[in-house]
């Protein structure tokens, strides 16, 4: 896998276990919901990811 796929399944993992966490346990789980939206508003605007950042140093492949 290379960085661009994690950096798609990452966040909509996150956002699943979120819902999901929000609708069968406590709707504060939904917070994780908006946290993940917000970092991908960052990540747009800024082209800066720190996922992104955090798997090159763990040296998984670019392409």
């Amino acid at each position: 896998m290379s960085i661009k796929d994690i950096l798609r399944l990452v966040p909509g993992i996150l956002i699943l276990f979120s819902v999901a966490m929000g609708v069968y346990v406590n709707m504060w789980w939904l917070a994780l919901a908006v946290f993940v939206g917000l970092n991908l508003i960052q990540s747009s605007l800024t082209k800066w990811c720190l996922l992104e950042d955090i798997l090159r140093k763990m040296g998984i492949r670019e392409q």
